[in-house]
């Protein structure tokens, strides 16, 4: 099939298989004596597995162990469990950082007389230097000083 009937039957974009051959993620398509893309039902079931897993918020490189895993017929499920767990480990991060955010806008949007003067306390907040981090979320920003947190 082309890359077209390859795109439907997967649900990956067109762009993104080509994406994912270029970066390795797949194997190179087999082509036509005419230059154009062919793609068995084999690498059809390799997209559906990789849309499954981004679908789940894997990163490439995520995607790229599990399908060493996937392909690995002497893998210990362990393995592929401990993968899972990290993903959701990084997944609970990012829900904790994203709600400390939600806080912050939330506690600055009530701070906001919201009237016709100028006065901001959301963009005072925006414009106020930062603390130096050692590159981890700080948790203590705007809403501890909104008597939050």
């Amino acid at each position: 099939m082309n890359i077209g009937e390859a795109s439907k039957a997967s649900g990956v974009s067109a762009k993104m298989i080509r994406y994912y051959e270029e970066t390795g993620l797949i194997p190179p398509a087999g082509r036509t004596a005419s230059g154009y893309r062919v793609y068995s039902e084999q690498d059809v079931h390799m997209l559906r597995f990789i849309r499954r897993a981004r679908d789940l918020g894997f990163t490439v490189d995520g995607i790229s162990e599990l399908l060493g895993l996937w392909r690995d017929q002497s893998r210990q499920s362990a393995d592929v469990k401990r993968l899972a767990l990290d993903h959701v480990a990084d997944l609970r991060r990012k829900i904790a950082d994203l709600e400390d955010m939600a806080s912050t806008l939330e506690a600055l949007a009530r701070a906001c007389h919201g009237n016709d003067r100028p006065d901001c306390p959301i963009l005072s907040e925006l414009e106020a230097p930062c603390a130096p981090t050692d590159g981890a979320p700080d948790r203590t920003g705007a809403i501890n000083r909104f008597g939050r947190g």
